[in-house]
């Protein structure tokens, strides 16, 4: 089957990594079903992946992507969640959490094997790019707004850093819940673009915002912390799923202990919110933003934009 992959580490140039050819079938394993892949999506984590963190030689080849949807041998339409081993299904009791592409093959391929309790119902009102969509960013955003983030309708939030799937998607789900959303971009475009989507407001990376919020989400890291633990509440929360310009930037603890601020890390989400953010958009009319979509053979012209920082919204990878 034909599937994108990483045969090295590129630290510097990630794609350098990257192939796209022929490799084995998914192998039948109980409890494990095989989906026919519709469509698939990128994510920084595939980046990541392509730069060596989180894998190791041994590994090579693996396929890339955590986001997919599609068929499965019965003729059910699904959504791929692509956390495995979080609650055991389908491996060995003591086998920490992993996400596709880390431990087992990923989603970026014509078919990809999952535990079968990891497989959602897509609704019919989603198409498979959209429903595509969802698994990590659109998830991740759910979690850390609702779940993680406990947020209400009328609680004001920051997103850090407008464009890219997670923004997208915190912006289109909180202003649809009724939050108050703001934005951060050093894109004049990417901030207008925020506001067009539902957001309240949006500035400059590290301009002051016009009142403190009740919580942050971050994604950003170095370049952003300081900004964001400023920029929230006494008593407010700062939602951590990632530090995609460094993760070591100055902790600013004096403020953490003494504002009584919360720092929460979210990773995804787990499969009952997936199904319920899916249940969400088919009843509400929210459709993920996609900024692109491309053959899974061209897998390097999506990788490629996602790296330039270049997309507004999700890309599209399909088979």
């Amino acid at each position: 089957m034909l599937a994108a992959y990483v045969t090295s580490f590129a630290p510097d140039s990630p794609l350098d990594g990257l192939e796209v050819g022929d490799r084995p079938e998914p192998d039948a394993v109980e409890h494990w079903t095989t989906v026919d892949v519709r469509a698939a999506s990128l994510n920084h984590h595939d980046l990541w992946s392509l730069r060596g963190v989180g894998l190791k030689e041994q590994q090579l080849p693996m396929i890339l992507g955590t986001d997919a949807a599609g068929v499965t041998p019965d003729g059910a339409e699904v959504i791929v969640h692509g956390v495995v081993g979080a609650d055991g299904h389908g491996v060995g009791p003591k086998e920490p959490r992993s996400l596709l592409s880390e431990r087992y093959p990923g989603t970026l391929a014509e078919r990809v094997s999952v535990p079968t309790a990891n497989l959602v119902p897509k609704p019919a009102e989603l198409s498979f790019q959209e429903a595509a969509c969802l698994p990590t960013a659109w998830l991740t955003a759910y979690t850390m707004l609702f779940t993680a983030g406990g947020l209400t309708p009328g609680d004001r939030v920051l997103v850090q850093g407008a464009g890219g799937g997670l923004a997208t998607a915190a912006v289109t789900l909180g202003a649809a819940a009724g939050l108050e959303v703001w934005v951060t971009s050093r894109s004049a475009e990417k901030r207008e673009r925020a506001v067009a989507l539902g957001a309240a407001g949006a500035v400059e990376t590290g301009a002051r915002l016009p009142a403190r919020v009740d919580a942050v989400l971050e994604s950003v890291g170095q370049a952003t912390w300081a900004h964001s633990i400023r920029s929230v509440r006494p008593g407010g929360s700062v939602l951590v799923c990632g530090a995609t310009s460094g993760d070591a930037p100055p902790a600013e603890l004096t403020r953490v202990f003494f504002q009584e601020l919360r720092v929460q890390g979210v990773t995804m989400g787990s499969r009952e919110d997936l199904g319920a953010l899916a249940r969400f958009c088919a009843r509400t009319g929210v459709r993920p933003v996609i900024d692109a979509e491309v053959p899974l053979a061209q897998a390097a012209d999506g990788l490629s934009r996602l790296d330039a920082g270049n997309q507004f919204g999700k890309v599209v990878v399909q088979p």
